[in-house]
């Protein structure tokens, strides 16, 4: 589907242009500053609310696409476009995106290149998402890493040099690793060409059969460590508690996604054979991750650590149900062959590729909520020491009513989006991985506990008397944390406005790593 407007190119260019004009306004002038990057940030939700309502639920591929020729002599191409797949992620970004901002305007110190920053940022984001071609998304897989490494940086806390060169250090690698294996895929397939969907139709046939496991490898390395999946995440923790809150919240709701979605996007369409084949390693890394995790945040003395961790164990279910994607066409043939009826495990497949995109979304809301909440106790206490906070419901209990609802929706509690993410997940992968789903529970478990804790750590009990009088929730706070508290409920409770979108995308991705 085409649209009169480019309205991809201009969900990437506003931020970029906010970014640009910036550059413009006096240093000093922090006010104008705040304002043109606020707007920057808010303009895409409504261009994206406009791509959603003209997006065909129904039609297969791309739409509202855009291309041009970009770099003729290598066959790159400026090639937007958005399906069922990403169409969530780039709303995601949208919402997440005008929260950030808000939440900057606490940001005191070198106002004009923090804002600059952070337009770039959510520009590289956005068009991870919208790009469909693989060196425009290599373009803005790196933007995406730059402006994070300076944010961290100059603005995290005490340790932020340690933590923002381990943050470059690993997604470097990640990003060397990923670059090799695109070229390689374009050598191999002889396409002349880097349009994603070209060279994954090639690739199955093009790529010899003793390359295909190392450049899948290259593939999925890449994004393993930008996901972060055990044991390649001790960046994330390091990266969360440095950076300043609004970065923290970029980089749990949409930065840690980029991994995950390039998988979906990348590796398993590009080789679907191999990805079949890994599916059990895959399953059996993904289930370390959830309960590594969960019983890492669960010990935890520091309140940002703790929801850094959580994080490593929510997108462990990610992977999880894209390995059960993975595995289902191979266990529905199995099946066939032994006389039952492989209907129910190819349904199990897609239910497992919906829960990924669904538990993204997901965790994207709950893990941006809970950092906005650390970062309002930190302004005002100073520490994220869990034996120096409690007793805020009677000291700050709108804030504390806030942290009850994140906590309850990290859990998975029913009626929150993240329910019905775990729920989509364990019924996807429970006919093809049934020891991984049981394993997996023990994670809920740990979830539940880690979350428990947090609330009765920071809310119960008597308040310290040094903590007496603290402001609660200011009008600006709460207009950040209302609109992730009201998207967690209408997923939760009307997860059709998601899954809708995801019917058609993701009947197509599992014929695709069924080979069919």
């Amino acid at each position: 589907m085409s649209a009169s407007l480019p309205y991809l190119s201009l969900i990437l260019g506003v931020p970029a242009a906010g970014a640009l004009l910036t550059l413009l306004i006096p240093r000093e002038n922090h006010r104008a500053i705040r304002l043109v990057g606020t707007v920057a940030m808010a303009v895409p939700l409504l261009l994206v609310a406009a791509v959603w309502a003209g997006f065909d639920p129904a039609a297969g591929g791309p739409q509202f696409v855009e291309r041009y020729r970009w770099i003729p002599t290598l066959g790159a191409w400026y090639y937007l476009g958005v399906d069922g797949l990403s169409l969530p992620l780039v709303a995601l970004t949208a919402l997440i995106a005008p929260i950030a901002a808000l939440a900057s305007w606490g940001i005191e110190e070198r106002v004009k290149e923090y804002w600059v920053l952070l337009g770039l940022l959510v520009t590289g984001i956005f068009g991870v998402f919208l790009a469909l071609d693989y060196l425009l998304f290599y373009v803005f897989f790196e933007l995406s890493l730059i402006p994070m490494y300076f944010l961290i940086g100059v603005w995290g806390g005490p340790r932020r040099d340690y933590a923002s060169l381990k943050f470059f250090i690993y997604t470097l690698v990640g990003s060397i690793v990923l670059i090799v294996g695109i070229l390689a895929l374009y050598l191999l397939t002889g396409a002349s060409t880097f349009d994603m969907v070209e060279l994954a139709r090639r690739a199955p046939a093009a790529v010899p059969e003793a390359l295909k496991l190392p450049l899948f490898l290259l593939l999925f390395v890449g994004f393993a460590i930008k996901t972060p999946m055990w044991p390649v995440h001790t960046w994330l923790p390091d990266a969360h508690v440095e950076a300043p809150t609004p970065i923290s919240v970029i980089l749990a709701a949409v930065l840690l996604k980029l991994g995950t979605y390039g998988m979906m996007r990348i590796t398993w369409p590009t080789l679907p054979d191999v990805a079949r084949d890994l599916a059990g390693a895959l399953a059996t890394l993904a289930v370390v991750a959830i309960l590594y995790g969960a019983f890492t945040a669960l010990g935890q003395r520091d309140f940002k650590r703790l929801v850094a961790y959580s994080s490593v164990s929510q997108m462990g279910f990610v992977v999880l149900a894209l390995a059960a994607a993975a595995a289902a066409p191979g266990v529905a043939q199995a099946a066939q062959l032994a006389g039952r009826d492989p209907q129910v495990i190819l349904e199990a497949g897609q239910s497992a590729t919906m829960a990924a995109v669904f538990m993204m979304v997901a965790h994207g809301l709950a893990s941006a909520l809970l950092f906005l909440l650390v970062g309002f106790w930190y302004d005002r206490t100073h520490t994220r020491d869990f034996d120096r906070l409690g007793g805020m419901f009677r000291t700050t209990p709108v804030g504390a009513t806030f942290l009850g609802i994140a906590a309850f929706a990290n859990l998975g509690l029913p009626g929150f989006s993240t329910f019905i993410g775990e729920f989509f997940t364990l019924m996807g992968t429970l006919p093809v991985f049934p020891t991984a789903v049981y394993v997996a529970l023990v994670g809920l478990v740990g979830a539940a506990m880690y979350n428990l804790t947090m609330l009765q750590r920071v809310t119960m009990g008597a308040p310290r008397p040094e903590w007496s009088g603290l402001p609660d929730v200011t009008p600006r706070e709460l207009a950040t944390f209302v609109p992730l508290v009201a998207a967690m409920l209408l997923l939760g409770w009307m997860p059709g406005l998601l899954t809708q979108v995801l019917s058609t995308p993701v009947a197509q991705f599992v014929a695709k790593l069924g080979g069919m």
